[in-house]
Order: C-alpha cells, then structure tokens, then sequence
C-alpha cells in the first residue's frame, strides 16, 4: 500500500506501507484510533457562507485548490521508482483527486491501472477547477478500468471525460459494501439515549454529514425551527459538528439548542448505534456519489431524506422508501422531515424496503467478489492488448 495520508500501520495488517506526502498531505495527522485530523479538513469543514466572512480562510482555501493539482508532479518520479521496484500485477488508485491522477501519469506502461471515482470527483471536483479538469481527462484515458459508486458516474466517465467504452466499469457502492453484522436493524441503545439526553418518546433526526462544500447544513439548521413548531418532541442528532463555531452559531441565532446535540467526529463503528437510535437521517447535500452514511442508515431501518439529485435518485423512489427534497431549500426539507415524522406506516414500508435493497445491491460479499472480478478482467484486458 502506498499511502497519500498518514497511515497506522497496525490498521492493514501483513501489509507493506509507503507514506507518499502527496497535495499538502503532511498537514493532517493521524488519531490512537486511525481517524486522520487534518487541518486542510478543517478548513474545509467551515461552510462557504462562512468563509466569506473569513477572507484569510478563504485565501488559504483558494491557493490549496490551484496549488495541489501542481505540487503532486513533485512526486512522480518517486511513485514511478516505486511502482517499477514493486512490479504489481495491478494498481488501484483509489480516488481520482489526487492519488488517480499522480498514478495516471506514473503508472509504467504494461502495468493495468484502475481508477476509483468517489462522491464528486467527475460532477463537481473536476468541473470546478479546470486543472483537475484537464488532469482527470488524462485519468479516464489512461485507465484500464473504472469502479464508481453510482451508475451515474460510469455514464459521466464515458459521456464526458473520455473513458473507451470497451474498459470494464462496475458499480460497487459503499467503500466494500455493507456488513451486516454491524449494519443492521433492531432495538436503539437506551444508554446511548440516555447519554445524549433524549427524553423517552422522542422521535429522533440524525444529520451523519458532518460539513463538505456540498452539504447544504445551512439549509438543515434553518429547517429545525419549523420542524420542532409542529413536532416539539423531535431531537436533533448533528455528527461531526461539536465544537464548531458555524453549527454553534446557528444554533445559537435559531434558539434550538434544547432539540440539537451536536456531537464529535466518530469513528465508523460508532454509527451503527446512532442510526438505531434515530426515526430520520437527513443529507441536504447538492452534489454526491451514493454516500457511505445513506445507505448505513437504510441498513439499519433508518428513514432517508436527500437532495433530490441524480445518483441519490438510485436509491431512493420518492414517497416509496424515502423522501427528496430541495436541499437548498430549508422550507422543502422541513416538509419532507414533518412528513416522515407523522406517518409512521411511510418509514416502517420503507424500513422493510431499503433492508432488502441495500442487501440486495451493497452486501460486503457479494461486491467484494464484483471487485474481485473488476481486478481479473482489467489484470487480463491489459495483457491481452499487450500480447496483441
């Protein structure tokens, strides 16, 4: 494993670790329990509409974006010697920005690539900043096989940014798939409600987004008010947002504090727990993939709300087994929230529906073999057009 971020090495067991600082990387640091904390994730953890407010943030925020797609040229010619001394019968460059796009132009011919696309790297990332742009253009061509988490990215890929259409893709949702030893429905924790304070009764809202540029959490907070006039007896839960001064504020100016727990950044065996505690998770987010946090929560009977967007549109039939709304709408948000809170008969046909879905289509088996047979045909495409 060549990691572009801090890495423990006790988390990959029987593997070999090579730390290649690549975009600024040294900045973050790595958690005892593996969490990176990053200081460029913090930044990016305020909300633009903050930013602006803070013009030495947003300077520095701006340089990061035209700075990293040229400071990763520094490094090819280490990652080359690397690759050539390994010799790997395969390279997975596991998203496009920036571990795809350095691998695309190291990766010694002969050597199969294939490229992951996560969340926005093709619908925002790449339209954004036309660097990365041009970079991410150079990915598709160079790739051998694509592995994204929603059909619409594969369609992106081919559509506009180049991909062959004979290079083998596979829609594999969720980093691996779902476990469902761990994801799964059943009874919430009553300590856990204790812990957060949530009176007996309560119906709960999860928010497991925590801040990205393209999560629309001003839309969220200014949805509460509204939803606790009609629903006094609703909780708030908020991830990854304690101690951060926008989410602060807000709730601070909407007077919600007695309906909002904002809550650390937790690690990924914390959240089952969370979504079995909560009727509602929420994701006012205006450009995704098919996030981790959407289908976990379906895993674990949890009734999703999301922006009504292209690849959440994949999961979710609305009025079926969730509901869409505008996320930059707060009043649309609050409906749809009002809506899922009052009809209990509307979230347990859908519970029933997304357990079924998301065993169906993200089971950790069954999509590691799929990715297990993406890495054959691309490892065989490429030798048999090397033979050729």
């Amino acid at each position: 494993m060549i990691a572009t971020y801090p890495c423990l090495p006790e988390l990959l067991s029987g593997a070999k670790i090579t730390q290649l600082p690549i975009a600024f990387s040294p900045l973050a640091r790595t958690g005892p329990d593996g969490t990176i904390k990053s200081k460029r994730s913090r930044l990016f953890n305020l909300s633009v509409g903050s930013l602006r407010s803070r013009s030495a943030f947003g300077l520095i925020i701006r340089a990061w974006t035209w700075l990293s797609p040229v400071e990763i040229y520094r490094h090819t010619r280490t990652l080359r010697t690397l690759l050539t001394d390994i010799s790997p019968d395969l390279v997975h460059a596991m998203r496009i920005p920036f571990e795809g796009i350095i691998a695309s132009i190291a990766t010694p011919n002969g050597i199969p690539l294939l490229t992951s696309v996560w969340g926005n790297d093709l619908d925002w990332i790449a339209r954004q900043n036309p660097i990365v742009g041009r970079q991410t253009r150079r990915v598709m061509r160079r790739t051998d096989g694509l592995h994204c988490d929603c059909f619409r990215d594969v369609s992106l890929a081919r559509r506009k940014w180049d991909l062959e259409d004979q290079k083998p893709t596979s829609v594999l949702p969720s980093s691996g798939g779902i476990k469902h030893s761990v994801f799964y429905p059943g009874e919430a924790d009553s300590a856990l409600r204790e812990q957060l304070r949530i009176p007996d009764g309560a119906l709960v809202v999860i928010n497991p987004r925590g801040f990205r540029g393209y999560v629309h959490n001003e839309t969220f907070f200014k949805a509460i008010p509204a939803v606790i006039e009609q629903a006094p007896n609703v909780v708030f839960i908020c991830c990854a947002m304690k101690d951060n001064s926008f989410a602060e504020n807000w709730v601070r100016k909407l007077d919600i504090a007695d309906s909002v727990r904002l809550l650390p950044n937790l690690p990924r065996e914390r959240m089952p727990d969370l979504f079995r505690l909560s009727d509602v998770s929420v994701s006012p987010s205006v450009y995704d993939g098919t996030p981790n946090s959407l289908i976990e929560s379906m895993a674990c009977g949890c009734f999703p709300i999301a922006g009504d967007i292209e690849s959440i549109r994949e999961w979710i039939v609305d009025g079926e087994n969730g509901l869409l709304c505008d996320p930059k709408n707060h009043n649309s948000l609050a409906t749809a929230v009002l809506r899922a809170l009052e009809d209990k008969g509307l979230r347990n046909r859908a519970r029933e529906i997304n357990i079924g879905l998301v065993e169906k289509r993200a089971d950790y088996d069954k999509v590691m073999l799929e990715a297990e047979e993406l890495y054959h045909q691309v490892i065989h495409g490429t030798r048999s057009r090397v033979l050729v």
